[in-house]
């Protein structure tokens, strides 16, 4: 009987693990690199909203993202923000990290998730936000 419980704990873990992270991404209609992170986020578990938005700039105001980390996409998940081109592998830490309000890689670094070009990839880093608007490094990407 106590391994019966187990295993049924075992599995209603495994399929609980599968399920889809639900994440809203704010995006201008033009935008090719955004379209690829979408992607990047798909193939790794996220199921994504796609919004469309003629004024990036509003929505980032609204969301909190400092000027400073401005990239060229949004998103949101758990009401946190997601700016730019973050891996999906830190949005997964930013989750689990109840003091931080959001995480950016400002700008558009070559090799970031969706600005993949060849095999060259620029150095960057993945900054949180606190509620306070400090700021400090979750992630460095070196250059290769």
């Amino acid at each position: 009987m106590r391994r019966l419980a187990l295993l049924a704990l075992t599995l209603a873990s495994a399929v609980q693990a599968a399920e889809p992270v639900a994440i809203d991404v704010y995006r201008d209609p033009s935008c090719g690199c955004c379209q690829d992170w979408i992607r990047h986020l798909q193939a790794n578990g996220f199921a994504v909203t796609d919004h469309v938005e003629t004024n990036m700039g509003a929505v980032k105001s609204r969301l909190g993202v400092p000027y400073s980390l401005g990239s060229c996409h949004t998103a949101v998940i758990d009401g946190k923000f997601v700016e730019g081109h973050v891996p999906a592998a830190d949005i997964l830490r930013l989750r689990r990290q109840p003091d931080l309000i959001g995480a950016a890689v400002p700008g558009m670094p070559v090799g970031s998730p969706g600005m993949e070009i060849g095999d060259r990839q620029d150095a960057y880093q993945v900054i949180g936000v606190t509620r306070g608007g400090e700021q400090h490094v979750l992630a460095d990407y070196p250059a290769h």
